[in-house]
């Protein structure tokens, strides 16, 4: 599903270069569970806006579910994006005028969907995570684990097969991280490819496999 190859990323400003990807090769399997860990600087916010397609290798080749993309324009990453790739993050990045209903309909509005088809959707979703009651609420209404389902149902809302998590319950408690796990599992056995990054072995010990960076290298 993911295949990198010899990915390099270096930031240069002025005469200053910073090399935060040093030739990563490795490969994620249409329906596995992975997860990324590594110290703050290793390169994990780096290798994943490259696998989401939200930045672009300096050198390497990108396949991802069958089609390079290494060398694609922003607007043609953007169109992968919408079809492959759902996103979750640790400060869940809601609309926050928006209500719940509305945060996931998003997606489905920028992706054409008619207003029945949006309809049906976002109440599968709602119900999905349990809280279709709470559909006319603001993210300020709800709790942290309340909004971080929304963000994962709005993640979903386009069925990608590719769910990328960055530290998705590194702002909740023990408990909601408990419950966002337990959904991210479900999803995985349902046959999504799930990348996560996370800092914590508890929650990197449910995944399947944990690719280890260090200084922009895989070591592990």
């Amino acid at each position: 599903m993911i295949e990198l190859d010899g990915i390099t990323k270096v930031y240069r400003t002025g005469s200053q270069s910073l090399e935060a990807l040093r030739g990563i090769s490795l490969g994620i399997g249409k329906g596995e569970f992975v997860s990324i860990m590594g110290p703050s600087g290793s390169g994990k916010s780096t290798l994943m806006n490259i696998v989401g397609c939200l930045d672009t290798p300096t050198s390497g080749s990108y396949v991802l579910d069958g089609d390079k993309v290494a060398g694609l324009t922003f607007d043609e990453l953007a169109a992968v994006r919408g079809r492959k790739i759902g996103f979750v993050f640790q400060n869940f990045n809601l609309l926050p005028y928006a209500t719940a209903w509305e945060n996931i309909e998003l997606p489905l509005l920028f992706d054409g969907k008619n207003g029945r088809r949006r309809r049906e959707r976002v109440s599968e979703l709602l119900n999905a995570v349990g809280l279709y009651d709470w559909r006319d609420h603001r993210p300020t209404e709800l709790s942290g684990g309340q909004q971080q389902r929304i963000a994962l149902a709005r993640a979903l809302a386009n069925d990608p097969p590719i769910l990328l998590a960055d530290e998705p319950t590194g702002n909740l408690d023990s408990r909601s991280g408990e419950e966002i796990m337990a959904i991210l599992i479900d999803l995985w056995r349902g046959g999504r490819t799930i990348v996560m990054v996370t800092h914590n072995d508890h929650i990197a010990a449910r995944s399947e496999r944990v690719i280890r960076l260090f200084d922009g290298q895989v070591v592990d």
